[in-house]
């Protein structure tokens, strides 16, 4: 199991984390247009005592959560959209669900999101050149 972070830990990059949250809202999924062709997702807004963030579930992991549920995510990793840190969830990770008490109540979660200040997304090769 990766580390225990709480939502206002979350920063750009983080991998293979450990999460409990309680999910406030749940989205139907959908399929999108990527660089690597067409892909499910479902998004989530999420939270904890220390805040609350968006979440992507990806492939088969779309869709399968409810509002109202207390999960924990399992190589879980973080990515950042419109400057804040958002969970993200995908064919390696897991979703585990877990007794409601392991999570404060919705109405107790804060309405503060992981800002991140000036993150510029890591460089990616996206052709092979051939030098000469």
């Amino acid at each position: 199991m990766g580390r225990e972070v709480k939502i206002k830990d979350l920063k750009p990059g983080m991998d293979n984390i450990s999460i409990k949250v309680r999910i406030l809202e749940a989205g139907k999924p959908k399929v999108i247009q990527t660089r690597k062709g067409s892909r499910i997702i479902s998004e989530a807004l999420v939270g904890d005592e220390t805040g609350r963030t968006r979440m992507t579930l990806w492939g088969k992991k779309a869709g399968s959560i409810k509002a109202g549920e207390v999960i924990r995510l399992r190589k879980a990793f973080v990515t950042v959209f419109r400057g804040v840190a958002q969970l993200n969830i995908g064919k390696q990770g897991e979703i585990v669900k877990l007794d409601d008490s392991e999570v404060v109540a919705s109405n107790k979660i804060p309405e503060t999101s992981p800002k991140v200040e000036s993150y510029r997304r890591p460089y990616r090769r996206t052709s092979f050149r051939k030098s000469w």
